[in-house]
């Protein structure tokens, strides 16, 4: 009886929060209202169904030759361009993870001082504002339209996501570790090196490689702009109406994907 008289008691005594509660569907509620008045639905055009079937059915007729890269077409061909996706993945992710951990480090609070902090976290809120659609037509005009344009926007887009996931974890540390290394005299580099590091390794190759994951989708979105990778052919062939060809290239793409997501979640699992 007196177990029940406390749990009724506690249930009494608990704040009331039913007035926070409503006003917080209500905003939701207006602004779920307000974006459906914003959203102009005309209606399917009349030839839409005809043409949704003619994609369903060249999608699952992919072109052969480009398919598996048969002769005449090797260099235009998915292994190819798969290949070369995959390296514009890896090295944007590599040179990406390579600059994010100086800037983890300024934009951690454990670590740097209140005025380095805020720099380090406005510099990387600064790197996250721009769109990688944006960072990509910028290094193309610079580099021109190649794989290197591709490799230097993988590497800017993700400094921002991997930077907030290296502080969370460097935010995460045994303090007690660099405490004792500062106990001992060390210098911030030494307590970097010996005390921050060996915590953080696993996490921060775990990190890199769900960026890879990311980033290979990324490479491929990045052919709009002519970045490079097999993006740039897909994108060609969905704007030539050319369905059978646009799907080798998207068949190629999505196996890519699954094998890559795979491995890296076994890898990751393991690290954890």
């Amino acid at each position: 009886m007196t177990g029940k008289l406390t749990v009724l008691e506690q249930y009494n005594n608990a704040p009331k929060l039913w007035k926070i509660k409503l006003l917080t569907f209500s905003i939701l509620l207006f602004l779920l209202v307000w974006s459906l008045i914003g959203v102009e639905y005309q209606g399917f055009s009349d030839l839409g169904g005809e043409y949704v079937r003619r994609i369903i059915v060249s999608m699952v007729q992919p072109t052969p030759k480009y398919l598996f890269g048969l002769e005449g077409s090797r260099a235009s061909g998915v292994p190819v361009l798969i290949i070369e996706t995959l390296g514009i993945a890896f090295l944007g992710t590599l040179i990406g993870a390579m600059l994010s951990l100086p800037f983890a480090f300024l934009a951690a609070r454990n670590i740097s001082p209140r005025l380095v902090n805020f720099v380090g976290q406005f510099g990387v809120t600064g790197i996250r504002v721009f769109p990688a659609f944006v960072i990509a037509l910028i290094f193309v005009r610079i580099v021109g339209l190649n794989a290197f344009a591709g490799v230097l926007t993988i590497s800017i887009t993700s400094i921002g996501m991997i930077t907030k996931l290296f502080v969370e974890a460097i935010e995460d540390i045994d303090k007690g570790v660099v405490e004792s290394l500062d106990a001992s005299g060390c210098s911030a580099l030494q307590k970097i090196r010996y005390g921050i590091l060996p915590q953080l390794s696993n996490k921060l190759i775990s990190t890199a490689i769900y960026r890879f994951e990311i980033n290979i989708k990324n490479a491929s979105i990045l052919g709009l702009v002519g970045a490079g990778g097999i993006g740039t052919p897909l994108m060609w062939a969905v704007g030539a109406h050319r369905w059978s060809d646009a799907s080798a290239y998207l068949i190629g793409l999505i196996i890519t994907v699954l094998i890559v997501e795979t491995f890296s979640t076994r890898i990751r699992a393991k690290l954890s």
